[in-house]
């Protein structure tokens, strides 16, 4: 049974230390009811009272007051904000709290570009905000997509909904002027890794028109690898010991993952896919800018 508590929110915006792709993250959550066995943010429950990072879910409820200070503060640079790094801002506690919508009315106001990667359907709801936000400046909608094999997909993401509607959630926001992108993360090990899966996945990629497909490994440390090896060893004991000797550090060595990206790379270049997600962000922030300074000087010409 998922518990829904509220968290209070000192400050929306957090700052990361790189700036590309981008520089800020916006979480409206704590934890996460997707269940993803290999989510590599269950760390971020060690602040809370609660280790059920998927059954313990913490909404920031007061986030909007603290964004919109932020946003509307001087120093703002309108720089692009990655929504839901940690935990996925339209899984289903989104559905009672809607939160995105007035998000997305902020960054509206305040012509914030932004990145939004979900497992969910969910963020069709707010299609018209998106496709308005994006018309303004820049925004990526991105799904996140593991497998095509709905057998493997429901034990190891039980609470996402099935791939071929995130690919077909995809195909709609390609109406709209924001960029879309596949994330394929992680590639699993012997088990999401062969070349039918990715050759299935990258093929519903160019059905749904994405502007780009991004490729990651599978990492393990601190409480993901503990639970998602105990999600292998109930589901796919078979695969343990071969894991297990893999990942005898948080990740697979250099050998297994330049075999995997000359595959993954062919693969994209067979299906005409590009891996360059920075490519339509510069090409559509350059379009925004030249747009805003195009209005802001009709209205000067007719004052």
């Amino acid at each position: 049974m998922t518990e829904y508590h509220i968290l209070p929110c000192q400050s929306a915006l957090h700052e990361l230390g790189r700036r590309v792709p981008y520089h800020w993250d916006l979480n409206l959550y704590r934890g996460c009811e997707h269940g993803c066995r290999y989510c590599y943010a269950m760390y971020s429950h060690r602040y809370l009272d609660t280790e059920d990072y998927f059954g313990h879910i913490y909404a920031k409820t007061d986030i909007l007051e603290a964004l919109e200070r932020e946003l509307s503060s001087p120093s703002w640079k309108r720089e692009v904000v990655n929504i839901g790094g940690v935990t996925d801002s339209y899984q289903p506690a989104e559905a009672h709290y809607r939160l995105m919508p007035e998000v997305l009315r902020l960054l509206i106001r305040y012509k914030t570009p932004a990145i939004i990667s979900t497992k969910s359907e969910l963020v069709l709801r707010d299609y018209d905000l998106i496709d308005q936000l994006s018309r303004i400046t820049y925004v990526n909608v991105a799904a996140t997509v593991t497998t095509m094999d709905e057998s493997v997909r429901s034990l190891l993401e039980p609470g996402a909904v099935p791939s071929l509607r995130r690919f077909e959630m995809l195909t709609q926001f390609r109406k709209t002027n924001a960029s879309t992108g596949l994330h394929v993360m992680p590639i699993i090990p012997y088990l999401t890794d062969s070349y039918e899966n990715i050759d299935a996945l990258f093929a519903a990629a160019r059905e749904s028109r994405v502007h780009y497909c991004l490729p990651g490994t599978l990492y393990l440390r601190g409480q993901t690898r503990k639970v998602f090896f105990r999600f292998i060893d109930q589901h796919y004991p078979h695969l343990s010991a071969p894991l297990h000797d893999l990942y005898k550090t948080g990740g697979a060595p250099k050998g297994y993952k330049d075999a995997l990206y000359q595959m993954v790379g062919e693969l994209r270049a067979h299906y005409g896919l590009t891996g360059s997600y920075a490519k339509p962000m510069k090409e559509k922030m350059a379009q925004a800018l030249k747009e805003n300074a195009q209005v802001a000087f009709n209205l000067g010409s007719q004052n």
